[in-house]
């Protein structure tokens, strides 16, 4: 018997019906439920042939149990050597060799020293940083943000160099970048799912967060959508996620990727609608019945993305 994990915190909706579309579809010798862990023990599997994590970027405890998971055969989706490498100046510097737009960016050293470091530390860092150069490249109004955090925690707009140091004085040891404010006409928060399964939904991230689905404007063109489509795909297959959300904010019609680091995006019903809701529910678990059919015991069964696998994310290479 094949059997399908979700490992999951906080959230409600999602992780029940997920579970419960795949056994009401049925499939020969395939089975799902919540994941249970009484105990992790180095090199054997929890049973699994498939997990999908929704909450291991909080509880590092279910990090390492997924790894230990994976190196003994489990598909955890997402992959959680990948998830743990990855931040979100990478992925910016990624999308640009892609050639998919995004706001100019730079990266920050963490404004209080690291714990068990001094200023030797740091001889290779010029002091003062070219801050004049740094902002001409980015230019105000501006956001600054935790390089590899997730969510609005600890992030701030910025008007003007004065008020950049201000907030930069209260950052302490994050490593923050600093981001090209999009002015926006329309932006787009997108799932994917396996790599080539995509979801666009018009979303407005200023309103409250119950709104930000229900912003109603009128539908983007159908070459925009196809290009949104065609970056979306692009990114997830070079980074390797199985699910993941991709966002665009679209300035003179062209669509930037603002935020395309989301292994565990919100897929709560309250929070998406209806429609979005089925959308996920019915294609996560399509793709993870796939995965369990394919499951090849004690092997690799991880997705690994285009830029591990080759190495280089030049043009030649995509498609």
């Amino acid at each position: 018997m094949k059997k399908i994990g979700i490992l999951f915190g906080q959230e409600n909706s999602f992780p029940q019906a997920f579970i419960d579309r795949i056994n009401h579809k049925a499939e020969e010798g395939i089975t799902a439920e919540f994941v249970n862990i009484d105990k992790v023990i180095q090199a054997e599997g929890p049973g699994y042939d498939v997990i999908v994590d929704r909450i291991s970027q909080s509880v590092p405890f279910y990090r390492g149990m997924l790894r230990n998971a994976a190196i003994t055969g489990t598909a955890v989706i997402n992959n959680p050597f990948w998830w743990s490498a990855d931040e979100k100046f990478f992925n910016n510097a990624l999308a640009v060799k892609l050639g998919v737009p995004v706001p100019n960016t730079v990266l920050l050293p963490s404004r209080d020293m690291p714990e068990d470091t001094n200023g030797n530390s740091f001889r290779n860092l010029a002091y003062p940083l070219d801050w004049e150069g740094i902002f001409n490249y980015v230019g105000f109004p501006a956001y600054m943000k935790p390089f590899d955090g997730g969510g609005w925690k600890d992030v701030y707009k910025l008007h003007n160099p004065e008020d950049f140091f201000d907030k930069y004085n209260q950052t302490g040891r994050l490593v923050m970048m600093l981001q090209e404010e999009i002015v926006f006409e329309d932006y787009f928060r997108c799932y994917c799912i396996g790599g080539e399964h995509v979801r666009i939904m018009q979303y407005e991230p200023r309103n409250p967060h119950h709104l930000r689905y229900e912003h109603g404007k009128a539908p983007a063109s159908d070459e925009l959508l196809a290009k949104v489509k065609e970056y979306v795909i692009k990114l997830n297959q070079f980074l390797g996620y199985d699910f993941n959300t991709v966002e665009f904010a679209i300035r003179d019609g062209i669509p930037y990727a603002i935020d395309f680091c989301n292994p565990a995006p919100d897929a709560e019903r309250t929070s998406v609608g209806e429609e979005n809701f089925e959308w996920v529910v019915e294609t996560a678990a399509t793709y993870a019945i796939e995965r369990a059919k394919s499951h090849k015991p004690g092997q690799d069964n991880l997705t690994w993305g285009k830029f591990v696998k080759t190495g280089s994310a030049h043009t030649p290479l995509l498609g």
